[in-house]
């Protein structure tokens, strides 16, 4: 399984999922447009690729503003060429009582959770409708497949992704183009860190691998769908949980 001759864009690619899925995808022989907020964190990732010998451009933008995105993927294209895989993996939570959110709360949870998702997707469908082919991936959560106590608006935007994943697969698989989506379960990332430690041992007991997820986890199955081994999957949603939630 290879990725060479694939330019991808990972946003939040700063650290924890984000930067995995970028140093894995520069692996596997991929170029990279990494995106984030923090250009000081965004520079050591693409030192890292680098250092793999693939070519990397690192952006500082606004996933929630339009404009900031279609600045972004401009650029990733001038400097690569044509983007042959979004990742959608931006994303921010806070645990909280649905009932003590704020309606400024809801707002950023929609924003980054979901609306940069159609942001980022909208902006990048044009080259790959005109080039007949395309992955979008988008990065959901467990969350939004089964729910979460002290999750619910967070919940509810990756929820939203889940179908709109399915939706535009329907929407733009005559133009060969595939939308799937991952829901990573806990995963020990800078957010899940902050949680108390008998929280994070309790979790670890209900899974059946008897830990929570590494960033690398969840992006093996990333680079899985942005090769050509799943290039006849399209619409669909994996799980990446250590069994925590299964499907039926």
């Amino acid at each position: 399984m290879r990725l060479d001759n694939t330019n991808i864009i990972v946003t939040g690619a700063s650290q924890g999922i984000g930067k995995a899925i970028a140093l894995k995808s520069a692996f596997y022989g991929a170029d990279l447009c990494i995106v984030g907020r923090h250009s000081d964190t965004l520079k050591v990732t693409q030192g890292e690729i680098e250092k793999l010998g693939r070519k990397c451009v690192a952006i500082t933008a606004d996933v929630t503003d339009f404009e900031s995105v279609t600045s972004m993927v401009k650029q990733a294209q001038e400097t690569l060429g044509q983007i042959n895989v979004l990742v959608n993996n931006v994303g921010w939570d806070a645990t909280e009582q649905f009932w003590k959110n704020s309606l400024e709360f809801w707002d950023k949870i929609i924003e980054i959770n979901y609306k940069s998702v159609l942001y980022c997707s909208r902006a990048v469908l044009d080259s790959m409708i005109e080039n007949n082919s395309g992955k979008i991936i988008n990065i959901a959560s467990d969350a939004g497949r089964v729910g979460s106590s002290g999750e619910s608006a967070y919940a509810g935007a990756k929820g939203g992704v889940i179908a709109f994943t399915k939706s535009l697969a329907r929407e733009v698989a005559r133009y060969q183009i595939n939308v799937n989506c991952i829901c990573p379960g806990p995963t020990n990332t800078p957010l899940n860190q902050g949680q108390p430690e008998k929280i994070r041992m309790a979790i670890e007991r209900v899974i059946p691998f008897k830990r929570i997820a590494e960033p690398d986890d969840i992006a093996g199955p990333v680079v899985f769908f942005a090769s050509s081994l799943s290039d006849y999957i399209t619409g669909q949603v994996l799980s990446v949980s250590g069994g925590l939630t299964m499907q039926g």
